[in-house]
Protein backbone atom coordinates (compact mmCIF):
# COMPACT_ATOMS: atom_id res chain seq x y z
CA UNK A 1 0.00 0.00 0.00
CA UNK A 2 1.43 3.58 -1.24
CA UNK A 3 0.25 6.51 0.48
CA UNK A 4 0.26 10.21 -1.29
CA UNK A 5 -0.48 13.03 1.07
CA UNK A 6 -2.16 15.68 -1.50
CA UNK A 7 -3.01 19.75 -0.59
CA UNK A 8 -5.77 19.71 -2.32
CA UNK A 9 -6.88 23.54 -1.47
CA UNK A 10 -4.86 26.49 -0.12
CA UNK A 11 -6.35 29.08 2.27
CA UNK A 12 -4.68 32.59 2.77
CA UNK A 13 -6.94 34.00 5.40
CA UNK A 14 -6.57 37.67 6.98
CA UNK A 15 -4.65 37.32 10.30
CA UNK A 16 -1.41 35.64 9.37
CA UNK A 17 0.26 34.07 12.71
CA UNK A 18 -3.29 34.63 14.30
CA UNK A 19 -4.24 31.94 11.94
CA UNK A 20 -1.92 29.49 11.40
CA UNK A 21 0.55 30.21 14.04
CA UNK A 22 3.56 30.27 11.89
CA UNK A 23 3.33 32.89 9.30
CA UNK A 24 5.22 36.23 9.27
CA UNK A 25 2.91 38.37 7.00
CA UNK A 26 -0.29 39.13 7.07
CA UNK A 27 -1.94 36.31 5.61
CA UNK A 28 -1.75 33.07 6.83
CA UNK A 29 -1.61 29.72 4.60
CA UNK A 30 -4.15 26.72 5.47
CA UNK A 31 -4.42 23.83 3.41
CA UNK A 32 -6.56 20.75 2.50
CA UNK A 33 -4.67 17.51 3.66
CA UNK A 34 -6.11 14.77 1.43
CA UNK A 35 -4.57 10.68 0.72
CA UNK A 36 -4.60 9.02 -2.33
CA UNK A 37 -4.10 5.59 -1.41
CA UNK A 38 -2.91 2.84 -4.08
CA UNK A 39 -4.89 -0.29 -3.06
CA UNK A 40 -4.86 -3.57 -4.61
CA UNK A 41 -8.58 -2.51 -5.28
CA UNK A 42 -7.85 0.31 -7.29
CA UNK A 43 -7.12 3.74 -5.71
CA UNK A 44 -9.02 5.44 -2.80
CA UNK A 45 -9.25 8.89 -2.05
CA UNK A 46 -10.08 10.35 1.32
CA UNK A 47 -11.85 13.75 1.07
CA UNK A 48 -11.07 15.61 -2.30
CA UNK A 49 -10.96 19.20 -1.27
CA UNK A 50 -11.64 21.50 -3.90
CA UNK A 51 -12.95 20.28 -7.07
CA UNK A 52 -12.21 21.87 -10.82
CA UNK A 53 -15.30 23.36 -11.24
CA UNK A 54 -14.77 24.87 -8.12
CA UNK A 55 -11.86 26.70 -9.67
CA UNK A 56 -13.19 27.47 -13.16
CA UNK A 57 -16.76 27.94 -11.85
CA UNK A 58 -16.72 28.96 -8.14
CA UNK A 59 -20.33 30.75 -7.95
CA UNK A 60 -22.93 29.54 -6.75
CA UNK A 61 -20.94 26.44 -6.15
CA UNK A 62 -19.10 27.95 -3.52
CA UNK A 63 -20.08 30.62 -0.96
CA UNK A 64 -18.72 34.11 -1.45
CA UNK A 65 -18.94 34.17 2.47
CA UNK A 66 -15.78 31.58 2.76
CA UNK A 67 -14.32 32.20 -0.14
CA UNK A 68 -13.48 36.01 1.07
CA UNK A 69 -13.40 34.98 4.75
CA UNK A 70 -10.82 32.24 3.94
CA UNK A 71 -9.30 33.63 0.96
CA UNK A 72 -9.98 30.52 -0.86
CA UNK A 73 -6.60 30.44 -4.11
CA UNK A 74 -8.92 28.99 -6.59
CA UNK A 75 -5.99 27.03 -8.44
CA UNK A 76 -6.60 24.13 -11.05
CA UNK A 77 -3.61 21.99 -10.42
CA UNK A 78 -3.96 21.93 -7.03
CA UNK A 79 -7.05 19.72 -7.57
CA UNK A 80 -7.44 16.19 -6.90
CA UNK A 81 -8.01 15.13 -10.21
CA UNK A 82 -4.95 17.03 -12.05
CA UNK A 83 -2.66 15.43 -9.21
CA UNK A 84 -4.40 12.18 -9.54
CA UNK A 85 -3.18 12.53 -13.21
CA UNK A 86 0.42 14.18 -12.66
CA UNK A 87 0.94 10.92 -11.09
CA UNK A 88 0.16 8.80 -13.89
CA UNK A 89 -2.93 7.73 -13.38
CA UNK A 90 -6.46 8.85 -14.72
CA UNK A 91 -10.04 9.60 -12.83
CA UNK A 92 -11.36 6.27 -13.61
CA UNK A 93 -8.64 4.51 -11.46
CA UNK A 94 -10.25 6.38 -8.54
CA UNK A 95 -12.58 3.76 -7.13
CA UNK A 96 -13.54 4.97 -4.13
CA UNK A 97 -13.45 7.80 -1.91
CA UNK A 98 -13.56 8.10 1.54
CA UNK A 99 -15.29 11.40 3.25
CA UNK A 100 -14.14 12.70 6.74
CA UNK A 101 -17.54 14.93 6.12
CA UNK A 102 -19.56 17.05 3.43
CA UNK A 103 -18.08 20.40 3.85
CA UNK A 104 -17.26 22.08 0.63
CA UNK A 105 -13.41 22.14 0.87
CA UNK A 106 -13.44 18.48 1.70
CA UNK A 107 -16.28 17.48 -1.05
CA UNK A 108 -15.62 19.70 -3.66
CA UNK A 109 -13.67 17.41 -6.54
CA UNK A 110 -16.60 14.56 -6.37
CA UNK A 111 -17.51 14.89 -9.49
CA UNK A 112 -14.64 14.81 -10.84
CA UNK A 113 -14.56 11.25 -10.27
CA UNK A 114 -17.66 10.14 -11.13
CA UNK A 115 -16.99 6.47 -11.43
CA UNK A 116 -15.78 6.18 -7.59
CA UNK A 117 -18.28 4.70 -4.75
CA UNK A 118 -18.40 7.37 -2.31
CA UNK A 119 -18.57 6.08 1.40
CA UNK A 120 -19.51 8.63 4.02
CA UNK A 121 -21.64 8.47 7.71
CA UNK A 122 -25.12 8.05 7.24
CA UNK A 123 -25.94 11.33 9.83
CA UNK A 124 -23.60 13.36 7.72
CA UNK A 125 -25.02 12.80 4.19
CA UNK A 126 -28.99 13.29 5.94
CA UNK A 127 -27.50 16.64 7.72
CA UNK A 128 -26.18 18.16 4.26
CA UNK A 129 -29.27 16.82 2.57
CA UNK A 130 -32.30 17.79 4.95
CA UNK A 131 -30.79 19.68 7.38
CA UNK A 132 -29.00 22.75 5.91
CA UNK A 133 -31.05 25.65 7.52
CA UNK A 134 -28.95 28.26 9.45
CA UNK A 135 -26.41 30.65 7.78
CA UNK A 136 -23.24 27.99 8.30
CA UNK A 137 -25.18 25.22 7.24
CA UNK A 138 -26.64 26.70 3.97
CA UNK A 139 -22.86 27.70 3.20
CA UNK A 140 -20.52 24.89 4.44
CA UNK A 141 -22.96 22.19 2.42
CA UNK A 142 -23.08 23.19 -1.42
CA UNK A 143 -25.37 20.57 -3.19
CA UNK A 144 -23.81 21.62 -6.56
CA UNK A 145 -20.90 19.90 -5.74
CA UNK A 146 -22.24 16.50 -5.38
CA UNK A 147 -26.13 16.35 -6.79
CA UNK A 148 -24.50 14.03 -9.73
CA UNK A 149 -23.21 11.71 -7.18
CA UNK A 150 -24.61 7.91 -7.33
CA UNK A 151 -23.11 5.69 -5.70
CA UNK A 152 -22.89 6.58 -2.05
CA UNK A 153 -22.23 4.20 0.61
CA UNK A 154 -23.71 4.85 3.74
CA UNK A 155 -22.63 3.81 7.27
CA UNK A 156 -24.00 4.15 10.76
CA UNK A 157 -21.54 4.87 14.13
CA UNK A 158 -20.91 2.05 16.21
CA UNK A 159 -18.92 -0.96 15.30
CA UNK A 160 -15.58 -3.00 16.73
CA UNK A 161 -13.47 -0.86 18.90
CA UNK A 162 -10.45 0.44 17.65
CA UNK A 163 -8.03 1.87 20.43
CA UNK A 164 -11.05 2.58 22.19
CA UNK A 165 -12.68 4.41 19.70
CA UNK A 166 -15.90 2.90 17.73
CA UNK A 167 -14.70 2.00 14.27
CA UNK A 168 -16.72 1.38 10.90
CA UNK A 169 -14.85 -2.04 9.25
CA UNK A 170 -15.58 -3.95 6.38
CA UNK A 171 -16.22 -0.86 4.28
CA UNK A 172 -18.19 -1.69 1.17
CA UNK A 173 -15.15 -2.70 -1.56
CA UNK A 174 -12.33 -0.93 0.26
CA UNK A 175 -9.47 -3.50 2.14
CA UNK A 176 -9.89 -4.18 6.03
CA UNK A 177 -6.94 -1.26 6.33
CA UNK A 178 -9.05 1.57 5.95
CA UNK A 179 -11.52 2.41 8.75
CA UNK A 180 -14.13 5.44 9.80
CA UNK A 181 -13.65 6.62 13.09
CA UNK A 182 -16.88 8.66 13.91
CA UNK A 183 -15.84 12.08 15.31
CA UNK A 184 -19.17 14.06 15.71
CA UNK A 185 -18.97 17.37 16.78
CA UNK A 186 -18.10 19.33 14.10
CA UNK A 187 -20.34 18.22 11.62
CA UNK A 188 -22.85 16.09 12.85
CA UNK A 189 -21.31 12.98 10.77
CA UNK A 190 -18.30 13.61 10.89
CA UNK A 191 -15.67 11.06 10.75
CA UNK A 192 -11.73 10.67 11.43
CA UNK A 193 -10.60 8.08 8.43
CA UNK A 194 -7.49 5.42 9.57
CA UNK A 195 -5.61 3.60 7.46
CA UNK A 196 -2.94 0.70 8.72
CA UNK A 197 0.13 1.42 6.43
CA UNK A 198 1.95 -2.03 8.56
CA UNK A 199 4.41 -0.07 10.70
CA UNK A 200 2.10 2.24 12.46
CA UNK A 201 -1.52 3.51 12.08
CA UNK A 202 -2.46 6.82 10.20
CA UNK A 203 -5.57 8.54 11.21
CA UNK A 204 -6.48 11.58 9.09
CA UNK A 205 -8.91 13.40 11.85
CA UNK A 206 -10.24 16.15 9.33
CA UNK A 207 -11.66 19.07 11.33
CA UNK A 208 -12.00 17.46 14.42
CA UNK A 209 -9.28 19.98 15.27
CA UNK A 210 -7.68 22.42 13.29
CA UNK A 211 -4.28 23.43 15.10
CA UNK A 212 -1.30 21.16 15.39
CA UNK A 213 -1.10 22.49 19.37
CA UNK A 214 -4.49 20.98 20.46
CA UNK A 215 -2.88 17.57 20.31
CA UNK A 216 -0.48 18.45 22.92
CA UNK A 217 -0.22 18.81 26.91
CA UNK A 218 -0.95 22.29 26.68
CA UNK A 219 -4.01 22.53 24.25
CA UNK A 220 -2.92 25.85 22.67
CA UNK A 221 -4.61 27.01 19.31
CA UNK A 222 -4.67 30.15 17.82
CA UNK A 223 -7.41 32.60 18.51
CA UNK A 224 -8.35 32.87 15.03
CA UNK A 225 -8.77 29.04 14.22
CA UNK A 226 -10.87 28.98 17.79
CA UNK A 227 -13.13 31.51 16.55
CA UNK A 228 -13.85 28.99 12.97
CA UNK A 229 -13.99 26.19 14.56
CA UNK A 230 -16.86 27.31 17.10
CA UNK A 231 -18.30 29.17 14.36
CA UNK A 232 -18.19 26.04 12.50
CA UNK A 233 -19.43 23.34 15.33
CA UNK A 234 -22.85 21.74 15.70
CA UNK A 235 -22.31 19.98 18.92
CA UNK A 236 -19.55 22.30 21.22
CA UNK A 237 -19.68 19.23 23.74
CA UNK A 238 -19.20 16.45 21.59
CA UNK A 239 -16.29 18.29 19.59
CA UNK A 240 -14.40 19.03 23.05
CA UNK A 241 -15.13 15.73 23.82
CA UNK A 242 -13.55 14.24 20.25
CA UNK A 243 -10.71 16.54 20.96
CA UNK A 244 -9.74 15.17 24.67
CA UNK A 245 -10.05 11.60 22.92
CA UNK A 246 -7.70 12.43 20.59
CA UNK A 247 -5.23 14.16 22.69
CA UNK A 248 -5.19 11.32 24.58
CA UNK A 249 -4.47 8.85 21.41
CA UNK A 250 -2.14 11.27 20.17
CA UNK A 251 0.37 11.66 23.52
CA UNK A 252 -0.52 7.98 24.48
CA UNK A 253 0.38 6.40 21.23
CA UNK A 254 2.30 7.90 19.52
CA UNK A 255 4.06 5.57 18.47
CA UNK A 256 1.66 3.51 16.88
CA UNK A 257 -0.74 6.06 15.71
CA UNK A 258 0.58 8.97 13.48
CA UNK A 259 -2.30 11.61 13.65
CA UNK A 260 -3.38 14.94 11.60
CA UNK A 261 -6.09 17.20 10.79
CA UNK A 262 -7.12 18.25 7.20
CA UNK A 263 -5.82 21.88 6.98
CA UNK A 264 -2.72 22.42 9.33
CA UNK A 265 0.00 23.51 7.40
CA UNK A 266 2.67 22.32 9.36
CA UNK A 267 1.62 19.34 10.37
CA UNK A 268 1.32 19.05 6.49
CA UNK A 269 5.28 19.86 6.05
CA UNK A 270 5.81 18.00 8.95
CA UNK A 271 4.17 14.07 7.16
CA UNK A 272 6.51 15.13 4.31
CA UNK A 273 9.21 15.44 6.16
CA UNK A 274 8.71 12.18 8.32
CA UNK A 275 6.96 9.76 5.81
CA UNK A 276 8.26 6.74 6.34
CA UNK A 277 8.80 3.85 3.58
CA UNK A 278 5.80 3.25 1.46
CA UNK A 279 4.33 6.88 1.74
CA UNK A 280 4.94 9.78 -0.38
CA UNK A 281 3.82 13.30 -0.82
CA UNK A 282 2.74 15.84 -2.80
CA UNK A 283 2.22 19.25 -2.40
Amino acid sequence: MRIHHLNCGTFCPVGGPLMDGASRGPLGRLVCHCLLVETDRGLVLVDTGLGLEDTRRPYPRLSRFYVNLLNIQLDPEETAVRQVQELGFRPEDVRHIVLTHLDFDHAGGLEDFPQATVHVMSAELDAAERRRRGFVAQRRYRPSQWDDVTRWRRYDSGGEPWYGFSAVRGLEGLPPEILLVPLPGHTWGHAGIAVDVGRHWLLHAGDAYFYRGEMGRDRRCTPGLRAYQRLMEVDRRARLANQDRLRRLALDKAGEVRLFCAHDPVEFERMRASAPIGESLRV
